[in-house]
């Protein structure tokens, strides 16, 4: 076995001295804007309430109803780990209930898990329907996860699709 000799060795402390004394790399702050509470608010707004839209609710299994109160009341008590885990159990009955998968990525936005939040808005997109409150909720919601993610152009044109949610209604003489 060879040693290494006095020169090399003080080489390593010096080096392992400097590297010491060297400033932390540090991530950079995140950007300032707004909390998860009013990206959340922001997605309410943009659902608006129109009485002249039609809104089809359709019929619930109740064992998801039950999973969703749970949901609402324990987000009432800000408790928001245990409304995420509510819904998910309500996905693991109706995974494609666009209502549940919406409810569940607004409990995204909230934790801050906004790739996870955006993601799940478009699948209930996806499986839900185009027009009215709920499809404003989904749009909106993409659009904060991308303001939330700094991708101010690709929230943009979620925000344009927003206004795409709203047919007017028919005018009756």
């Amino acid at each position: 076995m060879k040693f290494p000799t006095r020169s090399t060795a003080t080489l390593v402390v010096m080096c392992l001295f400097l590297c010491a004394c060297a400033p932390a790399v540090q991530s950079p702050a995140p950007a300032p804007g707004p909390g998860p509470q009013q990206r959340l608010a922001a997605v309410h707004a943009a659902a608006g309430v129109d009485d002249t839209e039609l809104n089809v609710q359709p019929l619930r299994d109740p064992q998801v109803e039950d999973l969703r109160a749970k949901a609402s009341r324990a987000l009432a008590s800000g408790d928001v780990g245990a409304a995420a885990e509510a819904l998910n159990q309500a996905l693991l009955i109706v995974p494609d209930d666009p209502a549940v998968l919406q409810e569940r990525a607004e409990i995204a936005l909230l934790q801050g898990q906004y790739d996870r939040a955006e993601t799940l808005a478009r699948k209930a997109f996806d499986v839900g329907s185009r027009v009215g409150p709920m499809c404003r909720l989904h749009w909106a919601t993409i659009e904060q996860a991308r303001l939330a993610r700094g991708q101010a152009e690709n929230a943009a044109s979620a925000h344009a699709q927003i206004g795409t949610c709203t047919v007017p209604g028919l005018k009756r003489m």
